[in-house]
């Protein structure tokens, strides 16, 4: 049995009739109807797309995907190399200065302030002028 279809009247342009007869072949369509309908339903799932897994073809959603992981490993081994780095410069400090456990917690308390108010902006100017009372 034959699927039921809703009927209505579309008036469109020249050109815009001449596009659709252009671009059925290219979506292997027998009829302007079936075009259109086509149409229809990609611009509805469009609109009403939270994921835009509904719109793009499977080949660009790889490639987004794959792009994105790579992008996501470099950016941890970045981290990863930037808090080794920093693990070594905290020891070799560490190491020749004496500060109180009670200083550190406040300089702590501070910086995450500090952090906060400069979305992570944060240089090492900014914290000799501090150290200096500047």
């Amino acid at each position: 049995m034959a699927e039921e279809k809703v009927r209505f009247q579309m008036r469109v342009s020249p050109e815009t009739d001449a596009k659709i007869k252009a671009a059925m072949p290219l979506e292997n369509c027998q009829s302007q109807n079936e075009f259109v309908e086509k149409a229809l339903r990609f611009y509805c799932d469009y609109l009403v797309a939270g994921d835009c897994t509904l719109i793009l073809p499977p080949i660009y959603l790889s490639a987004l995907r794959g792009t994105i992981q790579d992008t996501e490993n470099h950016i941890a081994r970045l981290l990863f190399k930037l808090a080794v780095e920093l693990n070594m410069m905290m020891n070799v400090l560490a190491s020749e200065l004496d500060i109180t456990p009670e200083t550190l917690e406040r300089l702590r308390g501070r910086c995450i302030q500090e952090v906060k108010k400069s979305g992570g902006a944060v240089t090492f100017t900014d914290a000799v002028k501090y150290q200096r009372g500047e």
